[in-house]
C-alpha cells in the first residue's frame, strides 16, 4: 500500500500504528484469525493537529487530575477545538484509497490506537473510542475524526496524568478493521485477573456484539478453562445485546435466551487459542473475540496489567512477602535487593552468592518457604512465627498448606529442618536461662561486628573493597540470628507462657498488656525519646521554629544548642530513614529535612517534657500492673511459687522483648557502612566516566558492580531499569504469592456494618481526624490525629508520639509498629487492606485496638 499515512497491519512500529495497531499487527504475522483491516498512522494525525495544540497542552500539563470540573472544562475545549479542525486534504486522500482497495461496500470496526496503550505496565483501556459497524465514507471520515478528538476525553486525560504519562508526547494512530457480525462475543483473559493465577483461563460471554460486556451493559457468562478442561460456568443473565444496523451504526435490542453462550468445546476451542496468543506475546493477554459463522476471530490482545509478577521457580513454589515481614512494602531498587539477597543467612553458600530462597518479583522480595512448609515440623513453627508478624499472611500460608502439592517433602528436608529448629530453640533455651547475659551478648556481638567490619571495608577500596562486603554478608547474617534475633524470639515465647499460666491459674490475662509498656532499652523507642527532647529544645525558640517550618535551599542551620543537640542526634541515627531496609534510600545524615516533619509534630501535639512522662507513666503502669498480678496469684491456692514463677518469666519477658529493635537496628548501620563505601566506588566510576550518574549504582546488583570496578564492562541497562522500576512502584504486592502466580488471600469475618477489619494489636480504642500519610516527612499533625499509613517501620517513630492511635495496611502483633504502639498505649489496628485510600484523609475515625475495628464516623 504506497500511501506515507497509511499502514498495513504487518506493520511492526508501535510509533506509526499505536498500541492496538501493533498488537493486531503481531497477531496477524503469527498467523492468528484477526479480521483484516489497515492503520490510519499517527503521521496522520500530527498532520491533522499541526502547531495549533501549544497552548492547550500547556494547561492540560497544569491541571489536577482530581478537579475534575477543571478537567471537564478543558478537555471539552480541546475536543471541540480538534472537531472544528478540516481533515487534511492528502491525509483524506489516502484513507479513502485505503478503504476502497480494502473493501468499501463492507462495514467496519474504527478504533483508537493510541502510542500509550496496550503497555506492559498500564493498558489504557477504553480511555479512547471506538465506532462499531461504520457503513460508507460518511461515516468513515466522520468515525476517524472523533478518534483523532478522543485522545482527549476526560477520562483519558485524568488516566494520563495519574500514570504519569505526558499529553505532547501520546499520538494517536486509527484502525480501520473489517467488521465481523458475531453471533457470540466477549473477552477472555489468559490469567485470572483477580487472583493472578496463571493456570487459569477466564472467558466472558454474551450475545452479539462485545460492546455489551466492555461497556458493563450485560451480566454476561463467565467460564473457566484450567488445563484444557472448563472447571467452572456460571451463566449471566444476558438480557440485551448489541446489533448492527443495516445502514450503519449498532442498536440495544432485548434478548430472551439464558442459555449458556458458548458450549463447552467452543470454550476449550476459545482457551486453546488464547495459550497460543499469550505463547506468542510471553505474557498474559486480555483479548477480545468474537465467534462468527463457526469461527472465532481476535479483535484486540493487550497485556493483563493488573497481574503481579511471578517469581522463577520451578514446580509449586509458595512465597511469603519479606516487604511485609520488615512492614516496608515499597518497590526495592536492584542494589538494593541484590544487597538483602546476598546478607539473607539461607541458601547462600558462596561467598557473593545470591539466596535462591530470597527471590524478586515486581520489585520486591519474596521468601520462598515451600520446603519448609512441606514439612511436618517446619509447617506449624512457620505458621505460628508469622502470626506475630502478619495475621493475613499466616492464614493464607494455612490455607495453602492443605493443599497436597504442598506437603510433599522428603527424608531429607524433613531432617534439615528438624536439625535446624533443634540448633534455634537451644539458642533460644540459652537466653531464657540467661536474660540478664542476653543484652550484653547481643551488644558486645553488634559493636565487634560493625567495628570489624568498618575497619575491613574502610581499609580497602575499588574490587577489594566490594569482595570485603560479600564477605562479611556471607558470615555475619547467621551469627546475627544467633547472637541477636532470637533473643527478643525468646522474650515473645516467655510472654506466651506468662499469658498461659496467667489464664491457667486466674482465669484471664488481663495484667499482660501493660507489661509491654516502657520496656528498657528499647534502642527505637530510646530514638523516639531523643526527637521529643530536639522538640524540648525547639518549642520556645522562633528562629528554630521557622527554620523546621520553612527550611532554606540550601540547609543554613541556626546557631545555638538545638543545632549541637541535632548534630549529636545524627551521630547516633543519621543512618536511619523511611523505608531503611533498602540501601539506596536516602538516610537522615544525607536529607534531615526528613525529620523535621516529625519533629513539628511532637512540637504541636505534645507539651514540654511530655514524652519523657509518658514514658515514666509506663513504668509505674507497669509496676502497678505487677504488684496486682502477683497479689491476684497469692490470693490463690500456692500462690507463693506461683508468683515467684510469674515474676520470673515477666522479667525474661521484659528484658529480652526489649531486645525486639536490635536486630533492625544493627542491620541497619551494617548497610551504612556498605553504603557508604558503595557510595565512594560509584563516585569514582562516575569520575572515570565508567558510569554517568552516581545514583546509577542504585540500579547496579553487587556482582555488576565489582565487575565494573575490576576493569569489565557488562551491559548494565541502567536506563530500562529505571523505567522498570517506576512500573514496580505503582504495583500492590500481595502478602503471599504461588509460583502459579496466583495471590492466596483469606477472606476476614464480617464485621459491623460500616467498619473497617483488621488485626487489633494495641488494646482500647480513640477518635479523632483520619491523616492518611504516606511518607513520614510529608505528615502534618494536629493534637487528636491518628495516623493512617501503608506501613511504618523505624523510620517513621518521631510520628507516634503526636497521634493517639495508628491504623496500619500491613503488621502483625509484633512487628514494629504494634511494639511502638503497646509501649505508647497507643490503640492500633493492623493489616487494614486499603487503609490508606478507604479512609479519606481528615475523616473522623473510631479505631478500636481490642476489637481489630475501624469505624467511619
Amino acid at each position: 500500500m504506497p500511501y506515507p499515512f497509511i499502514a498495513t497491519f504487518e506493520e511492526p512500529d508501535r510509533e506509526r500504528v499505536g498500541g492496538k495497531g501493533a498488537a493486531l499487527g503481531e497477531l496477524t504475522r503469527a498467523g492468528l484469525p484477526v479480521p483484516g483491516g489497515f492503520c490510519l498512522t499517527t503521521d496522520a494525525f500530527a498532520a491533522f493537529v499541526g502547531d495549533g495544540m501549544d497552548g492547550l497542552h500547556d494547561e492540560l500539563d497544569g491541571l489536577d487530575h482530581a478537579d475534575l470540573t477543571a478537567l471537564a472544562d478543558v478537555g471539552a475545549r480541546v475536543r471541540g477545538h480538534l472537531m472544528g479542525l478540516p481533515m487534511p486534504p492528502d491525509v483524506e486522500t489516502q484513507l479513502l484509497a485505503a478503504w476502497d482497495e480494502a473493501g468499501a461496500g463492507r462495514a467496519y470496526a474504527v478504533r483508537s490506537s493510541a502510542t500509550a496503550e496496550d503497555l506492559a505496565g498500564a493498558s489504557f483501556a477504553g480511555q479512547q473510542d471506538t465506532f462499531l459497524n461504520v457503513v460508507g465514507r460518511d461515516q468513515l471520515l466522520d468515525a476517524v475524526h472523533r478518534c483523532w478528538a478522543s485522545l482527549y476525553t476526560d477520562r483519558a486525560i485524568a488516566y494520563r496524568a495519574r500514570g504519569g504519562f505526558g499529553h505532547r508526547g501520546v499520538r494517536l494512530a486509527v484502525v480501520v478493521q473489517h467488521m465481523v457480525e458475531p453471533e457470540v462475543s466477549g473477552v477472555m483473559f489468559t490469567a485470572d485477573p483477580v487472583s493472578g493465577d496463571r493456570r487459569d483461563i477466564v472467558v466472558n460471554a454474551s450475545w452479539g456484539l462485545g460492546e455489551s460486556i466492555v461497556s458493563g451493559l450485560v451480566d454476561a457468562d463467565l467460564y473457566r478453562v484450567r488445563h484444557g478442561v472448563v472447571t467452572g460456568r456460571v451463566l449471566g443473565g444476558k438480557k440485551l445485546s448489541i446489533e448492527p444496523l443495516p445502514g450503519g451504526g449498532t442498536r440495544t435490542v432485548e434478548s430472551t435466551d439464558r442459555g449458556q453462550a458458548l458450549p463447552d468445546a467452543e470454550i476449550r476451542a476459545l482457551a486453546e487459542l488464547g495459550g497460543r496468543v499469550q505463547r506468542h506475546f510471553g505474557t498474559p493477554q486480555d483479548v477480545e473475540w468474537t465467534w462468527a459463522r463457526g469461527r472465532f476471530h481476535i479483535v484486540q490482545s493487550r497485556p493483563i496489567t493488573s497481574l503481579f509478577p511471578v517469581p522463577e521457580g520451578r514446580g509449586p513454589r509458595v512465597y511469603f512477602s519479606f516487604g511485609h515481614q520488615q512492614m516496608m512494602t515499597d518497590a526495592i531498587k536492584p542494589l538494593g535487593r541484590s544487597v538483602l539477597r546476598t546478607f539473607f543467612p539461607f541458601g547462600g553458600s558462596a561467598i557473593g552468592q545470591e539466596s535462591p530462597y530470597l527471590v524478586p518479583a515486581g520489585g520486591r522480595l519474596y521468601i520462598d518457604v515451600t520446603r519448609v512448609l512441606a514439612t511436618r515440623l517446619g509447617r506449624p513453627l512457620l505458621l505460628r512465627a508469622l502470626a506475630g508478624m502478619d495475621e493475613q499472611a499466616a492464614a493464607a500460608l494455612a490455607r495453602v498448606a492443605q493443599r497436597p502439592e504442598y506437603r510433599r517433602a522428603g527424608l531429607r528436608a524433613e531432617l534439615e529442618v528438624a536439625g535446624f529448629a533443634a540448633w534455634t530453640f537451644a539458642r533460644i533455651a540459652r537466653s531464657l536461662l540467661r536474660p540478664g547475659a542476653a543484652r550484653v551478648e547481643a551488644e558486645a556481638f553488634i559493636a565487634h561486628t560493625l567495628r570489624v567490619a568498618g575497619a575491613e571495608i574502610g581499609a580497602s577500596t575499588g574490587a577489594e573493597r566490594v569482595r570485603r562486603i560479600q564477605r562479611t554478608m556471607r558470615h555475619v547474617p547467621i551469627r546475627m540470628y544467633a547472637e541477636v534475633l532470637l533473643k527478643p524470639v525468646a522474650g515473645m515465647l516467655a510472654g506466651a507462657v506468662a499469658a498461659a499460666l496467667s489464664r491457667r491459674w486466674l482465669g484471664d490475662d488481663a495484667e499482660l498488656p501493660a507489661l509491654t509498656k516502657s520496656l528498657p532499652g528499647n534502642v527505637t523507642t530510646e530514638m523516639g525519646l531523643a526527637v521529643g527532647d530536639l522538640a524540648d529544645l525547639a518549642r520556645d525558640r522562633p528562629a528554630v521554629l521557622a527554620f523546621l517550618r520553612d527550611p532554606p535551599r540550601p540547609l543554613v542551620w541556626p546557631e545555638g544548642e538545638f543545632t549541637r543537640a541535632f548534630e549529636n542526634f545524627l551521630r547516633g541515627y543519621g543512618m536511619r530513614a523511611p523505608g531503611e531496609i533498602d540501601l539506596t534510600r536516602t538516610r537522615w545524615r544525607e536529607e534531615p529535612e526528613q525529620l523535621f516533619a516529625g519533629i513539628l509534630a511532637n512540637v504541636e501535639t505534645t507539651g514540654p517534657g511530655e514524652h519523657r512522662r509518658r514514658f515514666r507513666d509506663g513504668e509505674r503502669e507497669v509496676a502497678q500492673a505487677a504488684r496486682r498480678l502477683r497479689g491476684r496469684l497469692l490470693a490463690t491456692r500456692g500462690g507463693w511459687a506461683k508468683a515467684v514463677v510469674m515474676a520470673r518469666v515477666v522479667r525474661v519477658y521484659r528484658e529480652l522483648l526489649a531486645l525486639r529493635e536490635h536486630d533492625k537496628y544493627f542491620t541497619v548501620r551494617l548497610f551504612d557502612v556498605f553504603g557508604t563505601a558503595v557510595r565512594e566506588e560509584a563516585a569514582e566510576l562516575v569520575a572515570n566516566g565508567v558510569l554517568e550518574t552516581l545514583d546509577d549504582v542504585d540500579y547496579l546488583t553487587l556482582g555488576e558492580l565489582l565487575d565494573l570496578l575490576a576493569g569489565g564492562r557488562p551491559a548494565v541497562p541502567v536506563k530500562e531499569r529505571r523505567a522498570a522500576h517506576a512500573a514496580d512502584e505503582l504495583l500492590r504486592p500481595p502478602r503471599v504469592l504461588t509460583g502459579d502466580g496466583e495471590a492466596v488471600a483469606v477472606a476476614r469475618a464480617a464485621e459491623r456494618e460500616g467498619a473497617l477489619a483488621g488485626q487489633g494489636v494495641s488494646a482500647g480504642s480513640a477518635e479523632g481526624r483520619a491523616r492518611v500519610v504516606l511518607r513520614p516527612q510529608d505528615a502534618r499533625l494536629e493534637p487528636g490525629d491518628i495516623l493512617v499509613a501503608p506501613y511504618t517501620d523505624p523510620g517513621w517513630t518521631p510520628l507516634f508520639a503526636a497521634v493517639t492511635g495508628l491504623v496500619l495496611e500491613v503488621g502483625g502483633m509484633m512487628t514494629h509498629g504494634a511494639v511502638v504502639a503497646r509501649e505508647l498505649g497507643l490503640p492500633a489496628v493492623v493489616g487494614v487492606d486499603g487503609a490508606t485510600t478507604a479512609i479519606p484523609d481528615g475523616a473522623r475515625i473510631r479505631v478500636d485496638g481490642t476489637l481489630g475495628t475501624v469505624h467511619l464516623l
